[in-house]
């Protein structure tokens, strides 16, 4: 069983540019339940807030996110807006992983109260570690002001950053010049 907790963030991009997690959504393929012509996969993962997928559809509104092959995923960061979105906006959003469409598991439901700004999601397992999965789906169950469609502006995928073996290997410090000329590999 897989446990998931969320917390609205001011920027989750933070830990990107702090080298902590690496975006991961671009090795993935998306796919989703529907969208109205020029609104979908391309805008949701344009990396501009003005922009987003608009459902066209009955609920639940799907993003799959399909990896080719099994990938550590520690969290999926969502963009909404109320203010800007209204009946638009989600609700209620389930997160499920599993290997295929057929045995995805029900991570957690989450209910956002008119969200502005980055929702992060963390994906955990028992032993309280990032999860392994071929494939994240996130559902919106439903929206804002019982709206029907659902707009989410952007979506990411991050994976924590592994440590290199090497730099965990102490170098001694080489302090002649004939030691420093074979420091580095060329």
């Amino acid at each position: 069983m897989v446990l998931i907790a969320f917390k609205t963030s001011g920027d989750a991009l933070q830990e990107e540019r702090e080298g902590k997690v690496r975006e991961i959504g671009t090795k993935a393929v998306w796919s989703l339940s529907s969208c109205k012509p020029g609104f979908g996969v391309d805008q949701l993962r344009d990396n501009c807030l003005e922009t987003y997928w608009q459902s066209d559809g009955p609920q639940p509104h799907l993003v799959n996110i399909h990896f080719r092959k099994k990938t550590t995923v520690q969290d999926v960061c969502i963009y909404a807006d109320y203010k800007l979105d209204e009946s638009y906006t989600p609700n209620r959003i389930s997160v499920r992983a599993g290997t295929h469409f057929h045995d995805l598991q029900e991570c957690e439901v989450i209910e956002l109260n008119e969200p502005t700004g980055w929702v992060k999601i963390l994906l955990k397992d028992t032993s309280d570690q990032p999860i392994r999965t071929y494939l994240v789906q996130i559902a919106v169950l439903s929206n804002h002001q019982n709206g029907r469609d659902t707009h989410m502006r952007q979506i990411r995928v991050h994976t924590p950053v592994e440590s290199n073996c090497v730099s965990a290997i102490k170098f001694p410090m080489l302090t002649s010049v004939e030691c420093a000329a074979y420091s580095t590999i060329r």
